[in-house]
């Protein structure tokens, strides 16, 4: 079996939103820090998923014996961009039992009623756990600053809500990965008409998508804003090009392999005599 490409460059360096960023100057297509070809790719994931499993099961094992380590991986994108894809082909190698996911649609009237993050804070993983939020706190300054359902003074005291409560979820042990899969406009208009080519797909399709592209300029603005005031040293941004699925896919696989072997995981070691025991069960 041949050995698999691997990164040349860390993605957690190479994507990472940093001073001065801009969305213009990313290109979609692009693959940082990745020499090899699509089937390359598509080799690495699968290779990566025994390492990428055992590293999830240790922070659960973890989190049963008193660790407060847990990982969020929050997901941002246009519509098409691949959310789904990374949740089945990249979460999806995961124990079931240890990741939440959390797929955030419009707010319901209750959830109106209340402050923007009174609903995020429900969803906040457990100990030893792996939670995705598939869309997130940050559609509540995307969305509402194309469509000005918020002002100027209540976006900044958003911004600053968010920077408060995760920095609070890092104080508890939560490691935060945050990537925004970056589609140029040209692939999401290939993938609806794909998704209407395709009777099978015909359920994914949805005119709001068609009415929220018209806006394109204005939310490619808003992710600027919101990556300027929000990528932080213990939250940062990583934009993902994602015109190539299987680029996007072992990007975030490799940022979240980051992630957990940051975390300095260890299997629990056993408080009972292991000898002991397994004589009992050899006598049993």
């Amino acid at each position: 079996m041949a050995e698999a490409v691997e990164f040349s460059k860390s993605p957690a360096e190479v994507l990472r939103v940093g001073s001065g960023f801009s969305l213009e100057n990313v290109d979609p297509a692009s693959t940082p820090g990745y020499r090899g070809v699509k089937a390359d790719g598509q080799g690495l994931l699968v290779a990566q998923d025994a390492r990428l499993k055992e590293l999830q099961e240790k922070l659960f094992a973890e989190g049963k014996f008193g660790s407060t380590k847990r990982l969020l991986l929050i997901l941002q994108a246009m519509d098409t961009a691949g959310k789904g894809g990374i949740v089945s082909h990249v979460v999806g190698a995961m124990d079931p039992q240890g990741v939440q996911l959390s797929a955030f649609k419009a707010p319901s009237d209750e959830e109106k009623s209340h402050d923007f993050l009174w609903r995020i804070e429900k969803q906040v993983p457990d100990v030893g756990m792996v939670g995705v939020f598939d869309r997130s706190h940050y559609e509540d300054v995307l969305i509402h600053r194309v469509h000005a359902w918020a002002d100027a003074d209540e976006l900044e005291r958003r911004y600053a809500a968010i920077n408060d409560f995760e920095a609070r979820l890092a104080e508890q042990g939560t490691t935060i990965v945050k990537v925004m899969l970056n589609i140029s406009q040209d692939e999401q208009k290939k993938r609806l008409l794909a998704r209407l080519d395709d009777p099978s797909k015909h359920w994914k399709y949805s005119r709001t998508d068609l009415a929220e592209r018209a806006f394109w300029p204005d939310y490619m603005d808003a992710y600027n804003t919101a990556f300027g005031k929000t990528s932080t040293d213990i939250a940062p941004w990583h934009v993902v090009p994602a015109n190539r699925k299987w680029y996007a896919r072992i990007a975030v696989q490799q940022l979240l392999l980051d992630a957990l072997e940051g975390m300095s995981l260890e299997w629990p070691k056993a408080d009972f005599d292991v000898a002991a025991e397994r004589a009992l069960v050899q006598a049993s």
